[in-house]
């Protein structure tokens, strides 16, 4: 009886010990070894950006949304040759103008008062005036010399009012030249007179804004001292220095780049003398972008010449650099990866590049968030 009972018993026990045996056994605390468990395995599994071993990227679809990840296709085709030249903003010689004094003396201000930068005025608007500065001796001189003047003209009157009612007995001749003296002797004491109280002033000699102001009430001030410089800020001009000669006869186009907008240029002329081992070249800048920029400020002008290169147009926000220095673009070779390119590259228009070398048209090559995908690791 006790022997049928154990055999019949046998199979539940061996499927208790077979399911105790598959079960996990968890280590009390200190004794797992170094593992985290199932923390571990949830790690290793996680769908998260990072740097593959091959130094691609994996980046998750929610991942590329909320980084605002943008790509678009390169196209390939013959672009024209660009150089990128170091230029400044400059004042168009006809839209503004400089304000001097031209004799020494005391600054006044004008009917406005001194006015300051970026106010606006036109043209022969009274900015301020210069009061004449002269010695004690020289006033002096003046004033005596006046004194005589009038003296001298008070007798010519009282002269030609005698000759006056002698006229039916004196000649005609004798009236006439007493009368052009006294009013020789007028002019004369009238120009002396101005010359000891006149003021210079000084006028805008354009219509745009107060680009600067070196002058204050009462300073004292030199002849032909800067005092104002009045500037169009509608109408500006860039000058680029060009260490190739020859591509002042080979400017099909320009343009400046003012923040994210594209400024066409005009080309004026290029010099015919070099400055610093560069030849000066004269471009014509106008549009609404040109309130961004100041007289004297640095600028890259990028010059597209009339010969062609093949490669592929890209973004410069494409651009990136990695741990070697190099230059890449990140090129989306699966829905979720990104794999580097190294490429060579030359200067276009300020906003886009030509690659030459390490892509093929048709890839499509991140724009937007490559920043931040070239940080993930």
């Amino acid at each position: 009886m006790m022997a049928r009972l154990w055999i019949a018993a046998s199979p539940c026990v061996l499927g208790a010990a077979l399911l105790g045996l598959s079960a996990p056994a968890w280590a009390g605390p200190g004794h797992d070894g170094g593992h985290d468990g199932p923390e571990a395995t949830l790690s290793a599994n996680s769908n998260n950006p990072k740097r593959l071993p091959d130094g691609s990227v994996f980046l998750p679809k929610p991942a590329q949304r909320q980084i605002g990840v943008r790509t678009t296709p390169v196209l390939g085709g013959e672009l024209p040759r660009s150089l990128e030249l170091a230029g400044r903003v400059v004042m168009d010689p006809n839209a503004g103008g400089k304000v001097q004094a031209l004799v020494a003396g005391r600054i006044e201000p004008g009917p406005r008062g001194l006015l300051s930068i970026g106010e606006t005025v036109k043209k022969g608007e009274v900015l301020a005036y210069v009061v004449p500065s002269s010695g004690a001796i020289e006033r002096s001189n003046q004033a005596a010399q006046l004194a005589e003047l009038r003296a001298a003209r008070l007798l010519a009157e009282q002269r030609l009012a005698r000759l006056k009612e002698l006229a039916d007995t004196v000649p005609r001749k004798d009236i006439e030249a007493a009368s052009s003296e006294v009013g020789s002797l007028a002019e004369r004491v009238a120009a002396l007179t101005g010359g000891l109280s006149n003021r210079d002033a000084l006028v805008a000699p354009v219509s745009g804004v107060i680009a600067s102001s070196h002058v204050v009430a009462g300073q004292v001030v030199d002849a032909r001292e800067l005092a104002f410089e009045v500037v169009d800020p509608q109408r500006l001009r860039v000058e680029a220095l060009a260490y190739d000669v020859e591509l002042a006869s080979d400017v099909a186009s320009a343009t400046l780049v003012v923040g994210t907008e594209r400024l066409p240029l005009s080309f004026v002329g290029a010099a015919r003398s070099l400055r610093e081992q560069a030849l000066p070249m004269v471009f014509r800048a106008e549009g609404p972008a040109l309130s961004k920029l100041a007289v004297g400020q640095p600028v890259k002008v990028f010059v597209q010449t009339s010969s062609r290169v093949r490669g592929l147009r890209v973004p410069a926000s494409a651009l990136m650099k990695n741990p070697a220095n190099e230059t890449i673009v990140w090129v989306k070779i699966a829905p979720e990866r990104f794999a580097p390119r190294t490429v060579t590259l030359a200067p276009l228009d300020g906003v886009s590049v030509v690659v030459t070398s390490g892509l093929k048209a048709g890839e499509r090559v991140a724009t937007q968030g490559a920043t931040l995908i070239n940080q993930i690791r």
